[in-house]
């Protein structure tokens, strides 16, 4: 039977892919309470849930996930039955110039999130309870021109991102061997969709080509990632929490690999489509910047655990997945303006004041 939990604490639901699924799993479970725990540091954004703020089945908190006191209060408060933890310092470069925060977010704040689920789930307060951990394929390293990643591969990480949230990883499995905690895993490839931050490569060489500014390319961009619409990761996660496995990873991938370079000079072209640009007009913008350390030079997922034991496949074509994209951030681009000026910042001062 079907894992069907009455109230969900969700962190980093107000970041690109826990927005995302927030707006999803809402709309997919109307009588489910949702709590969105969330720090707002400089990738969250209260603006990416206008949807469902006013939900009475939605309650956002401003808070830390290092904080046990306020994890501990809303487990038992709000008598949760799924935490779903999305929470993460995410971007590789800020990672190499600034590890610390790394660690301290996805390895500590991973460990409390752990211990108090762990106690709220021992309690018996609930009658059932589920915590999922929502984590990336860069976990596993690089792969050669062939293969992929399964879930048994070795995880190697070779940034400071990568090995934080491997780390976090090992403390789920640690949880779920040692205390039979009933856990979750999910490694997902590279997500691409709405409200994604624009520090990230689709959305930067959109935002860098309507302004018409140098579109940045490492090395020489034939680093290879799998793409996966955020909207088909967000039902896999749903899937992955009500139907999977406990003690079990799953990896989620697009089916989709994509040379970077490959990525940029599709997007060129649409946008100059779009922007009735002349053909070619933005392919001039690109500029080949020094690759950064410990660049990965290729990642690709088996999703069969997915697809065999719990039936999810993804169903956006890439094709149709990026031009959907694109139409999107055109269509939203006060929204994108908001982002890069920092003026997303005051919306939750101005819904939420200092609660």
């Amino acid at each position: 039977m079907a894992f069907q939990p009455k109230a969900v604490l969700v962190t980093g639901g107000a970041g690109f892919i826990g927005s995302n699924f927030i707006n999803h799993f809402m709309a997919a479970n109307p009588d489910c309470r949702v709590v969105n725990l969330d720090l707002l540091t400089y990738a969250g954004n209260l603006k990416n849930l206008t949807g469902v703020e006013k939900n009475p089945n939605y309650r956002f908190v401003k808070g830390d996930v290092c904080d046990g006191p306020l994890v501990a209060g809303i487990l038992a408060g709000e008598r949760i039955d799924a935490l779903l933890h999305f929470a993460a310092e995410s971007h590789v470069d800020r990672s190499i110039t600034g590890p610390e925060i790394f660690v301290r977010t996805n390895v500590l704040g991973t460990q409390i999130l752990l211990e108090e689920s762990r106690r709220h789930w021992q309690s018996g307060l609930v009658a059932g309870f589920r915590y999922l951990q929502v984590s990336t394929d860069e976990v596993y390293g690089s792969l050669g021109e062939t293969g992929f990643f399964t879930e048994e591969t070795p995880l190697a990480a070779n940034s400071p991102y990568s090995a934080s949230k491997a780390g976090a990883d090992l403390l789920v499995r640690a949880y779920f061997e040692t205390f039979g905690m009933p856990t979750l895993n999910t490694r997902c490839s590279n997500n691409y969709g709405p409200y994604h931050f624009p520090e990230k490569l689709i959305p930067l060489m959109i935002h860098n080509i309507l302004a018409k500014r140098p579109l940045p390319v490492y090395g020489d961009g034939r680093n290879v990632r799998d793409w996966l619409h955020v909207k088909d990761h967000s039902i896999a996660i749903e899937t992955v929490l009500k139907t999977g496995r406990l003690g079990r990873v799953y990896n989620i991938g697009g089916n989709n690999e994509w040379q970077n370079i490959d990525i940029v000079h599709l997007v060129c072209d649409l946008l100059d489509k779009k922007l009735g640009r002349t053909a070619g007009e933005s392919r001039g913008l690109i500029t080949f910047v020094k690759d950064r350390p410990g660049h990965d030079r290729r990642y690709a997922i088996d999703a069969g655990r997915m697809r065999n034991e719990l039936g999810w496949e993804p169903s956006y074509t890439f094709e149709r997945g990026i031009d959907e994209t694109i139409d999107w951030y055109l269509a939203n681009q006060q929204w994108v303006a908001d982002v890069t000026s920092g003026g997303y910042r005051e919306y939750y001062e101005k819904q939420y004041g200092d609660r």
